[in-house]
């Protein structure tokens, strides 16, 4: 018999009791689509159904039961993703015009809160790992340096663990960053599953754990949990909890979809009920996975099977839900022609995602598919280039944006100042950010991520082959 959270029972009993004069407009009687049966108790903010932006009923309830799950002193549900806490967070640590620490390697949506709040930004670029040309971790050093050179800085910001599962050592992050009273945002979005019980199953700590003041979770990229929903957690006395709520009526909507936050308190019932269980059967699937792909000869896989962690000295730890395949387009295809789907292709590099919820032989029969890859597979050469050191920042990303522009070929642009990003998505982490030199290195960069498939996102109006830069 399938258990329905807390919420969603006191939302179905109060779908039930008055008609609804109210919205969505489907009134809880139309489906919008086939099978789609959380229309019944989609509610808008009614009596007794609480408010997520003034939250003191069964909102407030649902989320208490989420921080006491993970260890927070208080939870905020978000229905926009990890983004709105990435910009709200931000927002409400870093004042309109003052400076922030910022690893070079954060998610986009940092750019836009640092861009939004007319930021300016101290980059921290982590070691690249030369063999899968991925980033390394954030060194607790050079946070500390960073600080001597920005004293006035009001919050440090990276991601841990990456797209690809690279950790930093967030405590000793935390630790120098609170005895200077700065406060650490921490992008978790690829860590939601970073609880206290998951240490015994292999997942140390996380950066609730570690002692960041906010951490950003995506619930959905891990656990069991609609698309869209995340979790905002708040330690210590240094971040204000009424600056982030405020934040958050900003930036997110006013009107959160009940069955989006139903979701996130269903994925905490399941974590508390089921989660152990479910955590050391992932252990299992994972740990036969490593043993199976000891004897590929061709095909790197980082930090499983012959690939050791120590192989990897940039890296302070990773995660290993996260396996990362060095075979390129061609083997992203040979994956798909099997009946698996990657997260993502980049360059040589092809990443797929596990969960607690994976099937029981999934991992199995990617080992066998990797085999028969590995038997007729030609290695993707590593790509020299696909991790450029960041041009020199000439000026904020605001400053860049609101300048006049215009567009040059690709070719011709080394030595201007950049007036737009381009990243690859996923995993969404600009090669170059508006107010940076263009370099030869991004430029070399960007020819070989196409010439190997790799798509480039450009948000200035420029084609393919081109670049707005200021004037």
């Amino acid at each position: 018999m399938t258990v329905k959270s807390t919420l969603q029972q006191q939302l179905e009993t109060l779908s039930t009791a008055r008609y609804p004069l109210h919205m969505p407009g489907h009134k809880r009687r139309v489906r919008p689509a086939p099978g789609l049966d959380c229309y019944a108790w989609d509610l808008t903010e009614i009596d007794g159904a609480d408010d997520l932006h003034d939250a003191d009923g069964i909102l407030a309830d649902a989320m208490a039961r989420t921080a006491a799950l993970y260890g927070a002193r208080r939870c905020w549900y978000l229905v926009g993703g990890s983004t709105v806490g990435l910009l709200a967070g931000i927002r409400a640590l870093a004042p309109f015009g003052s400076t922030v620490i910022a690893a070079r390697n954060c998610h986009k949506a940092v750019y836009h809160a640092i861009e939004l709040g007319h930021l300016a930004v101290h980059y921290l670029t982590p070691p690249a790992d030369p063999q899968f040309g991925v980033y390394g971790s954030v060194h607790p050093a050079d946070v500390a340096a960073a600080l001597d050179a920005e004293p006035g800085a009001k919050c440090v910001i990276l991601t841990s663990p990456t797209y690809e599962g690279v950790l930093s050592d967030v405590r000793s992050i935390a630790k120098i960053c609170h005895a200077r009273g700065v406060t650490l945002l921490v992008d978790e979005a690829h860590g939601a599953h970073y609880l206290p019980f998951a240490a015994q199953y292999g997942w140390q700590g996380g950066a609730v754990a570690a002692g960041a003041d906010l951490v950003v979770q995506s619930a959905h990229k891990t656990l069991p949990s609609l698309t869209q929903t995340a979790f905002l957690q708040l330690n210590g006395d240094l971040a204000d909890p009424a600056e982030v709520e405020r934040q958050l009526d900003v930036f997110e909507t006013s009107s959160p979809s009940y069955p989006l936050m139903a979701s996130l308190d269903g994925c905490t019932r399941w974590l508390a009920e089921e989660g152990s269980a479910a955590f050391a059967a992932w252990r299992a699937r994972l740990d036969r996975f490593d043993a199976a792909v000891k004897d590929l000869q061709k095909t790197k896989v980082m930090c499983f099977g012959r690939d050791a962690l120590d192989a990897h000295p940039c890296f302070f730890a990773h995660d290993s839900g996260k396996i990362l395949l060095q075979i390129g387009t061609e083997g992203a295809a040979y994956l798909r022609a099997d009946g698996f789907e990657p997260e993502m292709v980049c360059g040589p590099n092809v990443l797929a995602m596990t969960s607690p919820c994976d099937e029981e032989n999934a991992l199995d029969r990617l080992a066998v598919v990797l085999h028969a890859w590995d038997e007729q597979a030609v290695p993707p050469a590593p790509a020299a280039h696909i991790l450029p050191p960041p041009g020199a920042a000439r000026c904020t990303i605001a400053e860049a944006l609101l300048h006049p522009a215009h567009t040059v070929p690709l070719a011709d642009a080394a030595g201007e100042t950049a007036a737009e990003y381009i990243w690859a998505y996923p995993p969404g982490v600009p090669l170059l950010a508006p107010g940076e030199e263009v370099t030869p290195e991004f430029l070399a960069a960007c020819r070989e991520l196409e010439a190997a498939g790799t798509r480039l996102k450009h948000i200035g109006g420029s084609g393919k082959m081109e670049l707005r830069v200021m004037r």
